[in-house]
């Protein structure tokens, strides 16, 4: 991750966040910010409180969990550049899904809790994890409605390993059993497609009588399905490129502002309240803000919460 710039650095560079769409700031929709763990902050918001819930939590693969730190990826990826070592987030590990549901579910009970009746949580996750998460959110006690994808087309890094280095240095084998393995394999590469996408769960707090009643009592619990993506009705595929990263904001994971403003138009309505518990370098506060809406921002890495800040601040 890319350090905090230094006082008085130039003003934070927004040209690869779609600057066209972004409206005059209005000071009365600044977000509030904590720069504390969302386990603390939480049980402290009112109960009913909020719209909607947007967030991006660690996605605890390998050094990806709850441990994330700017100075731990920074060593995992030295130490891995220098030993050779997996990239991050390559170790398979069966124990990183229950950790990764363990974490979830208090979080997502207390983003319940503050949820007003219909209001609905986004949470992305790995896909392969993603079960985890869903599993989270349905014990916590929200109803688990769907599973959307963020789909991207730029080539993500094509992670699947050759096994032929492993085969050459047997000892077991004669160089001609070698050759006939190699033969065999025919090239043949570790399970790992290339990623061309993220999940988001699509969660529910429990409505309170019908939809109808539930709308004209909280206003939450149904879509504007008026909102379009590309030219498209909401979809379960949402396809939106990565946004170039900038000397100000190095977060390994920032999702594109234009996809989160697609999914809290759909999700909730102007002058509402958005949540993210783990806002990172603020997206989903940015994008509330071009929606018209209020958000909360928490995040236990002070150095995020200062980045988020920066771009809120920076965007006119």
């Amino acid at each position: 991750m890319t350090a905090l710039p230094a006082a008085g650095v130039p003003p934070i560079d927004t040209t690869s966040e779609t600057p066209a769409r972004a409206s005059v700031r209005d000071d009365s929709l600044k977000p509030k910010f904590y720069d504390r763990d969302c386990r603390d902050v939480l049980p402290t918001l009112d109960a009913d409180s909020v719209h909607l819930a947007v967030t991006d939590p660690p996605y605890f693969l390998d050094r990806l969990d709850d441990g994330w730190s700017h100075e731990r990826i920074e060593r995992s990826r030295r130490h891995a550049a220098a030993v050779g070592g997996l990239p991050i987030g390559m170790k398979f590990d069966p124990e990183q899904g229950r950790r990764l549901q363990e974490f979830l579910t208090p979080i997502a009970a207390q983003v319940l809790r503050v949820l007003k009746p219909g209001g609905f949580l986004l949470m992305f996750a790995a896909p392969r994890l993603s079960h985890r998460a869903a599993v989270a959110i349905e014990d916590a006690g929200f109803e688990v409605r769907d599973v959307l994808a963020w789909r991207f087309t730029a080539k993500a890094q094509f992670k699947a390993f050759t096994v032929d280095h492993f085969v050459k240095r047997r000892a077991d084998m004669t160089e001609g059993e070698k050759a006939e393995a190699l033969r065999r394999l025919g090239g043949r590469r570790t399970p790992q497609l290339r990623p061309q996408f993220e999940a988001i769960v699509l969660a529910q707090k429990p409505r309170d009588g019908t939809f109808v009643d539930n709308w004209l009592a909280h206003e939450t619990g149904l879509i504007d399905a008026a909102q379009k993506l590309n030219g498209h009705m909401p979809e379960t595929i949402m396809t939106v490129e990565k946004e170039a990263r900038n000397q100000f904001n190095g977060h390994l994971t920032a999702k594109p502002v234009k996809l989160i403003e697609h999914l809290i138009r759909v999700f909730s309505a102007a002058g509402q309240t958005v949540l993210d518990p783990f806002v990172g370098s603020g997206t989903t506060c940015l994008a509330a803000r071009r929606c018209g809406r209020h958000s909360i921002g928490i995040d236990v890495d002070p150095n995020y919460i200062e980045i988020a800040r920066r771009r809120w601040a920076g965007q006119t």
